[in-house]
């Protein structure tokens, strides 16, 4: 009996794989942009994990940042870019394939 390999060269992305990366990206997907605070209330992390998080995401290409003062008190804007929506994408499929290889 020949096995077939669950995990191949389809793997997740390990940086998108991190739940709160994982979190953040998705709660961007569904929305144009997101302020700070507004994150920090859907995902339950917390100030500092959210900045390290994005700062991570914002090197990767896959966020925008964009800093900006509202009422003199600072406000930072976040959007998914053309590419993280394309990497979601494809972690979404990679993950469709590993689990159906899962039996019921």
């Amino acid at each position: 009996m020949t096995q077939k390999a669950v995990i191949s060269g389809d793997d997740p992305d390990r940086l998108l794989h991190e739940p709160a990366r994982l979190r953040l990206l998705a709660n961007l997907a569904v929305v144009r942009r997101a302020d700070f605070t507004w994150l920090l209330q859907q995902t339950g992390l917390t100030r500092g994990n959210l900045s390290v998080q994005m700062s991570r995401l914002a090197e990767a290409e896959l966020v925008t940042v964009e800093k900006m003062f509202r009422d003199n008190r600072p406000r930072t804007l976040y959007e998914l870019t053309n590419k993280g929506r394309d990497a979601l994408r494809q972690y979404k499929k990679n993950m469709h394939k590993i689990l159906a290889v899962l039996p019921d």
